[in-house]
């Protein structure tokens, strides 16, 4: 394929050595191959020259200039002047006056043709450094080819990935500036085209002391050698930005690790590279690339020092002398754990990671790597003449982590293999050469060595969800609920005309009445029981006589037949309720207390207590009763979901579930708890769907992530149970950080478990493992033993746990342990029930007394009240006890155990009312309490004692 590259149509020079109108050449390279020099040209009083200079080159897959040459290699503009010739001068001079690259990696995103104005960077001593600020020389530059490099299928398929050497900081000591050169030496491998690798090289690190910090942002470098222009040497828009070191995805990212970062990047020692290597990775590369992190997550990249020795002209070095020349000193080996580019959108990891000793046996243990990359180019290393960076010269020495094309030579084999085994073994084999220590690499663990780099793919292997995608997928399986058009005329409007209707007829009656004994109610006179009694039967033979009553009556009837009885009483009771509301609304008593209606954080309290009490029937009638009320509020569904959970109702579960993600469907918990259902039903691809949608809804949400990678551990999808994990981690870790910050104290500990509770579940992995989920369940724990309302909830959760087991003793020690803190624990409630309880079982009847008191004054409920009375009635304090026990059955009239202590209030009091017959017909389960009714009914000698 023939390149026309480039074609420059204009330059701009501002000046010469010899005067402002020198006359100028352009000398283009690629891949160090000089491509042709333009004609000479004399720069305009305007500073323009126009070369109208075409070069090209061919390309070939296989061959000097290839895809991987493209990626990483620019071409290269030098402009020289040409010098007049003086006297007795053959040949004409020329100086270098500046260079400009050409970046040639939009060929490789498909395009044929671009055009770019590319800034011409002075070299040392240039006339063009001497420029007035705001001057600046550049070229006009056409790149095209005569047909698209990849066809849509490469395009789409494969991938574009960066490699940035930073640097490595800490390195040993006995680096010095002083001595011989040195070549610092980098490299890696990566597969290119199909199963072939493509080695990687960074060379000419530049050593520096310690004393400041390397500053950010600052441009990367192309990773070649010889550019004459020091302002080429930096790849246009391409900048290393750095960043917190917590969010790295390497080693050395805890916050202990924090001094020993800021002191290896100020004061310490380090190499430079700040290099960036290009490689193109066609789909079956993408492939092979994506097998091999997946079989093997660590890659090894090596690190080395060689000496730089001059190269003899006319004579054999000492290259040629013997094997031990190309031998490579301080060699190393840092693991870079590539698993993190198969998260699903993951483009891009950067961090630090530990440079240890290369050997053998450690490095195929971790990488499955049987090769070196610098033990076969040490000599050419040593020489300065290391192949091009991604060279094919290299490819032969790399490594093949599955299959080699060709295997190795026996004895090589033979050789590599014994010495990974003596390495593994505690005995060496018979016979067996000493292992070799690399003490020379050890000094990079004694010193802390560590290389920064950063790779970058221009697409995601694994690609991820979009959330409007996610969205789609949720609207598909569970549409929104529309919202309720309000009607004019429903049931509000029927129900306030009934109100009107009513105040209507109490008007009218209470007019007849003024005009029969007005006289008496305005000569101010008290009126007796007696007189009042007279009137109203006055007042109804006057209606009945008149056909008032029948009138007023017609108009109060309701239009509806009743079909079943039960509905009927309860239309009954609505209608009667109504009644007494509108007419207390427009006659309101001064001395009647309005009575008020239970709300829907006491009917969830009631079915909560319900709940724990193991009463599944009562807790269900208040839920539904929540229902009932109103069925667009989001929680009630919810709450009712959980309940259903936790009796075992799936798809009861499913549907609640599913009727509020329609109410919300951003709701976080709705979205969790559908997929926590949809596992339960077996439903795999819904519940990822949820627990996706919900990590993109909130990406800063502990319980989303934590649920998401339990779901990956039970689909035994490794990698992605880690990214969840990790991410949950770092989302907890910049939570406690942020709480730590603004000096907050906040109860960490059982922070995720609480979360889940609150949803309505509780979720437990099988088998924790060496995975990283317990890495911040550690960190909660740790800091929860420094929080006092950490402390106050341990104490509670433990009184539960002895409550529960049956250890009443150590409970009470507990409860009232917690009882003692200031700030009150989660659950107050069900503490209060049950230390009351202990008590009246220990007899301690006042403290019982005040506990459940205390419950009341919180959040009373029957329970409470009950308790109150109890404990009243054990104290000989009746009347207390009855007014406790009748607030009780206000509330619950369904509790045998309210009506059985009522019955006893009234045998003691000798009131003799049918409340001993209630225990029965509710069918009261406490047989010492029923003996308890028997034997006072007995004492007293009244009472029904059959039942």
């Amino acid at each position: 394929m023939l390149f026309s590259t480039p074609f420059i149509s204009t330059g701009k020079i501002r000046k010469g050595t010899k005067g402002d109108t020198p006359v100028t050449f352009v000398r283009a390279e690629f891949n160090n191959v000089a491509l042709g020099d333009s004609s000479k040209v004399t720069v305009s009083s305007e500073g323009t020259a126009k070369y109208n200079f075409t070069s090209s080159f061919d390309f070939t897959s296989e061959g000097t200039n290839t895809l991987d040459d493209l990626a990483h290699k620019p071409v290269f503009l030098t402009v020289f002047e040409v010098l007049p010739k003086e006297k007795k001068q053959k040949e004409e001079k020329t100086v270098i006056l500046g260079q400009a690259v050409v970046d040639l990696l939009p060929l490789l995103e498909g395009e044929c043709t671009f055009e770019i104005m590319t800034p011409l960077h002075p070299i040392i001593g240039s006339p063009l450094e001497n420029l007035r600020p705001g001057a600046k020389c550049c070229l006009e530059v056409t790149v095209s080819v005569s047909e698209a490099l990849l066809t849509t299928a490469q395009i789409l398929g494969g991938n574009l990935v960066k490699v940035t050497l930073e640097a490595a900081y800490s390195v040993p000591e006995i680096f010095g500036t002083t001595g011989p050169p040195q070549n610092y030496m980098v490299g890696l491998q990566l597969p290119t085209i199909g199963e072939k690798d493509c080695a990687i090289f960074f060379k000419n690190g530049t050593l520096k002391l310690g004393g400041e910090k390397e500053y950010v942002p600052r441009p990367k470098k192309w990773p070649i050698a010889n550019i004459l222009a020091p302002g080429a040497q930096y790849i246009p828009d391409s900048f290393i930005t750095g960043g917190p070191f917590v969010e790295e995805d390497g080693e050395l990212n805890c916050p202990e690790d924090k001094d020993f970062r800021n002191q290896a990047e100020t004061l310490k020692k380090r190499i430079v590279w700040d290099f960036e290597s290009r490689c193109y990775l066609d789909p079956p590369a993408v492939a092979n690339f994506q097998k091999r992190i997946a079989d093997c997550r660590f890659w090894p990249v090596e690190i080395t020092r060689v000496p730089v020795a001059p190269v003899s002209k006319g004579k054999s070095t000492k290259v040629d002398k013997g094997d031990d020349d190309g031998q490579v000193f301080f060699h190393g080996v840092a693991y870079v754990n590539m698993v993190p580019l198969l998260y699903p959108g993951v483009k891009r990891i950067r961090g630090a990671f530990r440079v240890y000793p290369y050997l053998d046996g450690p490095v195929y243990e971790k990488t499955k790597c049987l090769f070196s990359l610098f033990h076969d180019v040490g000599h050419q290393n040593k020489l300065g003449n290391v192949p091009g960076i991604n060279s094919p010269l290299a490819k032969p020495i790399l490594t093949k982590i599955v299959k080699e094309e060709k295997p190795p030579r026996e004895k090589d084999t033979v050789r590599k293999l014994s010495s990974i085994k003596s390495q593994s073994s505690d005995n060496p084999l018979e016979g067996e050469v000493p292992l070799y220590q690399n003490a020379e690499g050890q000094q990079y663990v004694e010193a802390g060595t560590y290389l920064l780099l950063e790779i970058e793919l221009e697409k995601a292997l694994v690609p991820k969800r979009l959330p409007e995608e996610l969205a789609s997928r949720v609207k598909e399986m569970i549409p929104p609920r529309p919202a309720l058009v309000r009607r004019t005329g429903g049931a509000q409007k029927a129900v306030d005309d009934y109100h009107a209707q009513i105040q209507n007829i109490a008007t009218a009656i209470l007019e007849e009445y003024h005009k029969m004994f007005g006289k008496e109610l305005t000569s101010g006179k008290d009126l007796d029981n007696q007189t009042l009694e007279n009137h109203k039967c006055q007042l109804n033979y006057e209606l009945n006589c008149s056909g008032k009553y029948f009138a007023f009556k017609e108009q109060l009837k309701v239009k509806h037949s009743f079909k079943k009885k039960k509905k009927s009483f309860e239309e009954f009771i609505f209608l009667v309720s109504c009644l007494l509301f509108a007419f207390g609304s427009t006659y309101p008593l001064k001395t009647a207390a309005v009575a008020t209606s239970t709300t829907s954080e006491q009917l969830r309290l009631f079915a909560y207590e319900a709940q724990v009490n193991e009463d599944f029937p009562l807790a269900t009638v208040y839920y539904e009763e929540r229902l009932v009320r109103d069925n667009q509020n989001l929680e009630h569904w919810l709450d009712y979901g959980s309940f259903c959970l936790l009796t075992n109702d799936i798809l009861k579960a499913q549907e609640c579930f599913r009727k509020a993600l329609s109410l919300n469907q951003t709701n976080i918990d709705s979205l969790l708890l559908c997929g926590l259902v949809a596992i339960m039903l077996e439903h795999y691809e819904e519940a990822e769907i949820f627990f996706e949608d919900a990590t993109c809804l909130e990406p800063t949400n502990v319980v989303a992530w934590t649920l998401l990678g339990l779901f990956y551990e039970i689909q035994n999808n490794d990698i992605r149970m880690e990214m969840a994990f990790h991410e949950a981690a770092k989302q907890l870790n910049a939570r406690l950080a942020k709480e730590k910050s603004t000096a907050e104290t906040v109860d960490v500990e059982g922070k995720l478990e609480s979360s889940l509770t609150a949803l309505g579940v509780v979720i437990a992995s099988p088998s924790k493992g060496d995975i990283p989920q317990g890495e911040f369940m550690d960190l909660e724990c740790q800091h929860s033993l420094h929080s006092k309302g950490s402390r106050m909830q341990v104490c509670s959760v433990t009184g539960h746990h002895f409550y529960l087991s049956g250890n009443h003793a150590e409970a009470k020690e507990c409860y009232e342990r917690t009882l003692s803190f200031v700030v009150d624990a989660a659950e107050m409630h069900f503490i209060y029930l049950r230390l009351g309880s202990i008590y009246l079982e220990e007899g301690e009847n006042e403290k019982a007394k005040n506990t459940y008191l205390l419950a009341c004054k919180k959040s009373p409920s029957c329970l409470t009240w009950l308790g109150v009375g109890i404990a009243c009635y054990r104290l000989e304090e009746l009347t207390e006890a009855e007014d406790a026990l009748s607030e009780a059955n206000a509330m619950n009239n369904y509790n045998a155990e309210v009506w059985a202590y009522l019955t006893l209030v009234c045998l003691k009091v000798s009131l003799q009312l049918p409340t001993d017959k209630a225990p029965s017909r509710l069918k009261l389960k406490d047989e010492a309490l029923l003996k308890e009714i028997h034997m006072v009914q007995d004492m007293v000698g009244f009472g029904d004692p059959s039942f």
